[in-house]
């Protein structure tokens, strides 16, 4: 297959032109790695502003989106220790987390004092939207350019949950652990805008309504949220913004207990289900659902080009494959 002789993107991945040096059109665009290092001080102060302002003594601070991979680890960690943020940190059990990532879980907020939740979804809900997702088509083309239709489904379920949590209590952040190359430095602080939040809103549900019906209502904003703007948190994807080496990412959370699963996929620290996820993606569009984050971590210099494409090009563990689609048979 061709790729992008700069980054890893493959002939396959829409929209992608390449220049007569094999260079795509996405890397051409990039502004070089000195414009990237002034704008991570720019966002990173925007950052700090923001949080002399919002934090508040007694009161959280901020919803940790904690799935107990490594970048969500890193950053609620470093957060904690260099702001001494507040979290509530929140995990979604979808029913696919590697056991060895519910210890991490365990350890990381024990060990840093982090107050903690396990939202966990019906599980006949989830598996219904998991297996339809599998089969068909039920989320937009340009979304599923950066993740699987699965991943999709449980992104949006977590991503409003929080939301709806963050409104609720007047929580003024919510913290992703969003590696440089799945949230670009322009977007890594936003502030929720209830317009743009109804739109966004349904991309998830008119799909999974359609697979699920009324089921879902309990996972995203209802017109009670949408009628207090004042409380809509900001978005924070800090990762973007500090400095980003796995290497040391890996160092840092091995001192809170923290040890890598070995029974999920090279993308995933967390989750079994993600090797199901990419397997359908491959054969659905014909490119790695994580070619976007790697070429981005490429681009960027936070990791070598032959890595990225060794973790595209592992075989799946169709072993691995097979458990997931047999438990999922059984959420019926």
């Amino acid at each position: 297959m061709k790729r992008c002789t700069r980054c890893v993107l493959p002939e396959t991945y829409p929209g992608i032109q390449f220049d007569s040096d094999g260079v795509c059109n996405f890397c051409k665009r990039f502004k070089g790695i000195d414009r990237l290092r002034q704008s991570m001080e720019k966002y990173r102060g925007r950052f700090e502003k923001l949080l002399a302002e919002k934090k508040k003594a007694g009161e959280y601070d901020a919803i940790m989106a904690y799935s107990g991979g490594k970048d969500s680890t890193f950053t609620m960690a470093v957060l904690k220790e260099k702001y001494n943020i507040s979290f509530l940190a929140m995990t979604m059990d979808n029913g696919f987390i590697s056991p060895r990532s519910l210890d991490n879980i365990r350890n990381v907020v024990e060990g840093l004092g982090v107050d903690h939740i396990i939202y966990k979804p019906r599980m006949d809900t989830l598996g219904k939207l998991f297996r339809h997702s599998a089969k068909e088509d039920i989320y937009s083309r340009k979304g599923l350019e950066r993740a699987s239709s699965i991943c999709t489904t449980c992104m949006g379920i977590v991503k409003f949950v929080a939301l709806r949590y963050a409104i609720e209590s007047s929580i003024p952040f919510i913290i992703y652990g969003w590696s440089p190359g799945q949230a670009p430095i322009e977007a890594s602080i936003f502030h929720n805008n209830p317009d743009m939040i109804r739109t966004m809103q349904a991309q998830f549900t008119v799909p999974m309504k359609t697979v699920v019906g009324d089921e879902i209502d309990n996972y995203f904003l209802t017109e009670k949220h949408f009628s207090t703007p004042e409380r809509f948190p900001h978005n924070i994807s800090p990762l973007a913004f500090l400095e980003y080496d796995e290497d040391k990412i890996l160092e840092h959370i091995k001192s809170l207990g923290w040890k890598k699963p070995e029974d999920t996929d090279p993308n995933s620290t967390n989750c079994i289900l993600n090797s199901m996820g990419i397997d359908i993606h491959l054969k659905r569009f014909g490119f790695h659902p994580y070619a976007f984050e790697l070429a981005g971590l490429v681009r960027a210099g936070y990791m070598d080009r032959d890595e990225a494409i060794k973790r595209l090009e592992e075989k799946p563990d169709h072993k691995t494959i097979d458990m997931v689609k047999k438990k999922l048979d059984g959420f019926k």
